[in-house]
């Protein structure tokens, strides 16, 4: 199983990597890369550790504007630029986790919605953040003033760099006896307080950890696009990765990118992911949908829940496991 998973991402590898030569849409992909990097983070707080949150959104949209900020009004190179949004990501997690993971359940849920929404008016009322209008013109500027990111390629090889090396991160913390304590908990809390386990240092470590990562995507996804606007901090930013995890597979290191993947390419219509691909799939016709695209995800989502329910990829891995 190990083998047929290393040899699917190594093929999914090389399909990123010559992706904008067969008529992929470098930004769309981009923008996609960060979604699934959102999801694979909040996947590690509630897939692995059993800690459904409501507000990542204030991690992903609150670390777009510091990193915006700093880029466009200080003048901060883009890697200092990401490091600040990923500080504040770990800043707000560690903040929402000493408030929030005291409580369990629904409780916990709403928690980390307030605060979440806390933020969310921080970002409507802040001058810095442009308000309504969001924060705009935000320069790609030149990696560690060398390379130059305003060339679209040149962004997307960076961003595929950046999205990668932060995946296996995570994959290093779910195999690691740090990760193994987390599912611990997940599965039996009481137990592995028993067993001597500070349960509520672990629950933090992992949302800090999760809210880091949500923050590199959202400070990524700010330097891509160029702007960072309320869509990104609003409640329903969370409830769209929140969809994403559960469609691609809860759990699995795969689901979410699956999930971002499908969540994604609904919304925006598939058209956007290049001509090509949307005469091959035959997809065109989401083109004449508008807004009601929203209800084609919803019908979607329900039809995933009621036949896939343990996710795409949670059910295809089942397969894969009864067959072996």
């Amino acid at each position: 199983m190990k083998k047929l998973a290393t040899v699917c991402y190594a093929l999914l590898f090389v399909a990123l990597l010559v992706a904008p030569f067969v008529g992929a849409y470098p930004v769309f992909v981009m923008k996609l890369l960060c979604f699934a990097l959102f999801a694979s983070a909040f996947n590690l707080l509630l897939g692995y550790t059993g800690l459904l949150s409501f507000g990542h959104a204030a991690f992903l949209g609150g670390s777009a504007y510091v990193a915006g900020f700093v880029m466009k009004s200080w003048g901060l190179t883009p890697e200092l630029g990401l490091i600040a949004g990923t500080a504040t990501g770990a800043l707000l997690g560690w903040v929402f986790g000493m408030l929030a993971i005291r409580r369990q359940g629904i409780y916990f849920a709403m928690i980390t919605l307030a605060l979440a929404q806390m933020i969310y008016f921080v970002a409507l009322q802040a001058s810095f953040t442009g308000g309504e209008d969001g924060l705009q013109g935000v320069p790609r500027g030149k990696l560690f003033g060398l390379v130059d990111l305003q060339n679209d390629l040149t962004m997307y090889y960076v961003t595929v760099a950046i999205v990668v090396v932060a995946f296996l991160l995570i994959v290093r913390t779910i195999h690691s006896p740090f990760g193994q304590v987390l599912k611990g908990i997940k599965e039996n809390e009481p137990r592995a307080l028993s067993l001597g386990y500070d349960v509520g240092r672990f629950k933090l470590l992992a949302f800090v950890i999760s809210a880091a990562l949500s923050g590199l995507a959202g400070s990524l996804k700010t330097l891509v696009l160029g702007f960072a606007t309320l869509s990104d901090v609003h409640w329903s930013a969370s409830g769209q990765v929140i969809l994403m995890t559960l469609v691609g597979g809860l759990g699995t290191l795969s689901g979410p990118l699956v999930g971002a993947a499908v969540v994604e390419m609904l919304e925006n219509k598939i058209g956007e992911f290049g001509s090509m691909l949307a005469h091959l799939t035959n997809f065109e016709w989401f083109n004449t949908l508008g807004e009601s695209v929203t209800m084609v995800t919803g019908l979607i989502f329900v039809i995933c829940v009621l036949a896939f329910r343990r996710g795409i990829m949670g059910e295809i891995i089942g397969f894969i496991d009864r067959k072996r």
